[in-house]
């Protein structure tokens, strides 16, 4: 029997699950034709049951389950298919309208074709940001969110996984949000615009003197040989991650002792200074390279992708905690500065863009920035114990003996 009850969420939340092969229907109170259908597996689908003028009997017309489809939406639906059915139209047009709106996955899907891949080099992160917090709602259609539902979103990432992941991803639904306003394909308010990102904090880690030693030990230790070099690469030229897993030997000229970036974040290219660390690292690498890129891997790119967890296994090796791989970036400019190197130097040598030095930059030659390098690599170095390469001197790091299995 059907029963008549008002619908709230924590209503349907406590609805009883009928006999294991049963459905149970719900009447809402406050909207002519609006019900919930119950089975006994739990799934809840609103629906609107009306008869319509000249049917022999009442017509059903699903609107989606709940709790995706929330009470207030279910009701505007409902109320849209009322009013189709008092002009005496067929009220399956309604829902045909709602069926066509664009989903949460199909508005990624244009931002990344048309936005993020166009103008970001960062757009796999966009992708991977989309595909851990949001592809289980991609299916949503736009009109079925409210500010709310990113609201709590927004603060369960930041409880789980930390205020600048909940950040970043709050910051990319809101992109995403204005471009659809631009495109035309979205009419209604940023739902993202009034919700505020956490407070950040800016980072200062870097690897401090009594700690380098145990990194280098432990990164001598690894017995994945690119990653090794990777990380050691990554310290000594301050580059950013996804340039260094990029570095095409095409690139890289031993005569010159420099490495181009053809393409920064900033979108400009970039001279790097190789200096006697990474050039010996190299020409290790390069005796037996069989691709065009320093690090090759086996996926779409044809390079290295994601060095988290041998970073991870190099950290615990180490003993050093709160480290990320872009601290190692931090790192260089941190010795640089040490060592003695103004402000101007060590921002063109990390090729930050500053628009107030901007100008000062530009003006500086790159013999000074391979000096200041080079003299923060010799002082990371000799703070980690390790013999320099200047001239005939070892290797950094000689390559590890394979273990023999037991």
């Amino acid at each position: 029997m059907n029963k008549k009850i008002n619908f709230t969420k924590a209503t349907l939340l406590a609805l009883p699950l009928p006999p294991a092969g049963k459905r149970e229907a719900f009447h809402d109170l406050k909207t002519n034709g609006l019900q919930i259908r119950t089975t006994s597996g739990g799934v809840k689908t609103f629906s609107v049951f009306r008869w319509v003028k000249g049917s022999r009997r009442p017509e059903r017309v699903t609107l989606g389950r709940f709790p995706d489809i929330s009470v207030e939406k279910a009701r505007t639906m409902a109320a849209e298919i009322n009013a189709t059915i008092a002009k005496g139209d067929n009220p399956a047009d309604a829902i045909r309208k709602f069926k066509g709106e664009l989903t949460l996955g199909g508005l990624f899907l244009d931002y990344l074709e048309r936005h993020a891949k166009v103008y970001k080099k960062s757009w796999i992160e966009d992708q991977r940001q989309f595909d851990r917090y949001m592809k289980k709602f991609s299916e949503r259609k736009l009109s079925s969110f409210q500010p709310s539902d990113f609201q709590r979103l927004h603060h369960k990432i930041g409880e789980e996984n930390g205020v600048y992941a909940a950040n970043r991803l709050l910051s990319l639904l809101r992109a995403m949000f204005n471009r659809a306003k631009d495109w035309g394909i979205w009419s209604k308010d940023n739902p993202t615009q009034g919700i505020k990102k956490f407070k950040e904090k800016s980072r200062d880690r870097f690897l401090q003197s009594d700690e380098l030693p145990k990194f280098f030990q432990a990164l001598q230790e690894e017995e994945n040989g690119a990653m090794r070099d990777y990380f050691l690469i990554s310290l000594f030229t301050g580059a950013r991650r996804a340039n260094v897993l990029g570095m095409r030997w095409a690139n890289v000229n031993f005569k010159r002792k420099e490495w181009r970036i053809d393409e920064t974040k900033s979108g400009d290219s970039q001279t790097v200074p190789l200096t006697p660390e990474v050039i010996s690292t190299l020409q290790d690498r390069k005796k037996s390279a069989d691709s065009i890129f320093v690090f090759p891997g086996k996926g779409k790119s044809g390079h290295m992708v994601e060095p988290k967890f041998s970073w991870k296994r190099i950290l615990t090796r180490a003993g050093l905690q709160d480290l990320r791989i872009h601290d190692l970036r931090r790192t260089l400019g941190s010795w640089q500065a040490a060592s003695g190197s103004s402000l101007p130097i060590i921002g063109k040598s990390l090729n930050h863009k500053n628009p107030s030095t901007t100008f000062i930059y530009a003006r500086i030659d790159l013999d000074p920035v391979r000096k200041s390098v080079e003299t923060a690599n010799e002082a990371i170095m000799k703070a980690a114990n390790q013999p320099t390469k200047r001239s005939n001197e070892k290797k950094i790091f000689p390559i590890p003996k394979k273990r023999k299995k037991k």
